[in-house]
């Protein structure tokens, strides 16, 4: 039987557990969980951290907030993401790949059949893609949706079962739940507009997305048929939880 694909996307208050470095533990709770489903699923990852990981190891001369910085920062952090997945997951036995992708490239035909062509050889051949935004060129996912409009592109262009979100909540909270101050979780979702209405417009500490570019992204995901899972990433073992419905998050369908 087929396995099923899974495009997970994790940002950098995931990756970073809501701190100030990339978690190693973090990452090994991806690969082992990745490793459990293997005989039933292949992932493709989307992975924000790059300026994060940067941020450990060096400190420019500017301005944090100046793109260029933060374009430099990229470029410095991504060898030591990279590293960091390869170490965590080659102790579970398994492979993992690099590919820098921009917007730009979801704009040309040939391109878009590179990207598939490349990404279904690694899968057939039991590698991981581990996909972030190329920022040395680009500056969309600094400025705005931390990955999460590259993920939905990709899903789509990748045909995907499934595109799992992570974040740092249980999924989306209805807004009146969130003025009592006590969360509850929108756990299944067929009207995009009805939960716009639902969300504020903050983003993340360390990334650059709220949950309006989660939306958007998937809203993307389902004009191709694809669902949309937003879940707490930080929680261990997310993705088995989810899967078997054990944790609350929100299914856009």
């Amino acid at each position: 039987m087929a396995k099923k694909r899974i495009l997970l996307k994790i940002g950098s208050n995931t990756l970073t557990k809501e701190t100030n470095h990339i978690s190693r533990g973090k990452i090994e709770d991806l690969g082992i969980q990745i490793a459990a489903l293997n005989d039933e699923y292949e992932f493709i990852i989307v992975s924000s951290g790059a300026i994060a990981a940067a941020k450990q190891f060096v400190k420019l001369d500017n301005q944090d907030k100046d793109v260029f910085v933060k374009q430099a920062l990229a470029s410095i952090g991504q060898p030591h993401l990279m590293r960091i997945y390869n170490e965590n997951f080659k102790d579970l036995g398994l492979n993992t790949s690099q590919c820098l992708l921009s917007y730009s490239d979801f704009e040309k035909e040939q391109t878009k059949k590179n990207i598939v062509n490349t990404i279904n050889v690694l899968v057939k051949n039991n590698y991981i893609p581990i996909i972030n935004e190329n920022d040395t060129v680009a500056t969309d996912e600094i400025r705005f949706g931390d990955n999460d409009k590259l993920a939905a592109l990709t899903a789509v262009l990748l045909n995907v079962d499934i595109l799992i979100i992570a974040t740092n909540t249980n999924g989306i909270y209805t807004k009146e739940s969130i003025h009592n101050e006590i969360p509850e979780t929108i756990k299944l979702v067929n009207d995009l507009k009805s939960l716009e209405k639902e969300i504020g417009d903050s983003k993340s500490s360390h990334g650059t997305g709220g949950m309006q570019s989660k939306i958007e992204a998937a809203a993307i995901s389902k004009a191709a048929n694809i669902e949309t899972w937003i879940v707490n990433g930080l929680d261990d073992n997310f993705i088995l939880k989810a899967l078997k419905e054990e944790i609350p998050f929100t299914k856009i369908v």
